[in-house]
């Protein structure tokens, strides 16, 4: 698609190589731990204790940059069988419609998302109901920790600042959970510069048309070359 070749900001750049990155990096280590624990299960009769914890985690962190990314390069499904009922016209109406939608619901998936993880790293929750309209006093819980993953030696230097010089015997759960609030964001920016996009008449939808379509086509295409 040619959005996906246009110049980006260099804020723009830093977040797609962040998300890039991050998607590679979390489904190697995926496959690099199941892997281990296959071989370790299978041929010595153990395993790595915390690996399905930690796989959980990376596949929650996978799902949550994924779909900020399928925002930026148009990859999440959609009907568009009765917008294309329309002119174009009243079709980027309705593409302004729904990208406003989505804004609206990013929104309320990040004050849900930090609500939710603020305790746990001794940060005040927002208060109202539907929209942030400041903060208030939320319970510590940065004592809490995860089940099975251990907390490394290098991150000991956070228990007098989370735990109150307390030791961590597994790690805390402010840090696998952080993806939520920073998965929100993400989703957040995308739809924004998504809506700014169609604004501007530079994308014309936020989903993915015609994908059967494209993928007949793919299938013809292949076909006719054997």
């Amino acid at each position: 698609m040619a959005h996906h070749e246009e110049h980006q900001s260099g804020i723009g750049r830093i977040v797609s190589e962040i998300e890039e990155t991050a998607i590679a990096l979390i489904l190697g280590l995926m496959t690099i731990i199941t892997f281990i624990n296959v071989v370790l299960r299978y041929g010595f009769n153990t395993g790595i204790i915390w690996g399905l914890e930690m796989t959980t985690f990376l596949f929650a962190w996978l799902v949550l940059f994924g779909m900020s990314y399928a925002v930026k390069v148009t990859a999440h499904l959609g009907v568009d069988a009765v917008i294309n009922l329309f002119s174009e016209g009243p079709r980027k109406v309705l593409a302004l419609l729904a990208g406003a939608v989505c804004v609206i619901y990013a929104l309320l998936i990040l004050k849900g998302a930090w609500d939710y993880w603020a305790p746990f790293a001794a940060l005040d929750a927002t208060s109202g109901r539907w929209f942030p309209t400041g903060f208030e006093n939320s319970r510590d819980q940065a004592w809490y920790e995860v089940i099975d993953t251990p907390i490394p030696e290098w991150l000991r230097f956070i228990e007098p600042i989370m735990n109150q010089g307390e030791a961590y015997e597994k790690l805390p759960r402010f840090i696998p959970y952080a993806m939520l609030p920073f998965g929100a964001a993400l989703l957040l920016l995308r739809f924004v510069q998504a809506f700014v996009k169609v604004a501007q008449g530079r994308q014309k939808t936020l989903i993915v048309s015609h994908e059967a379509e494209d993928a007949v086509e793919d299938v013809k295409h292949m076909n006719a070359g054997n």
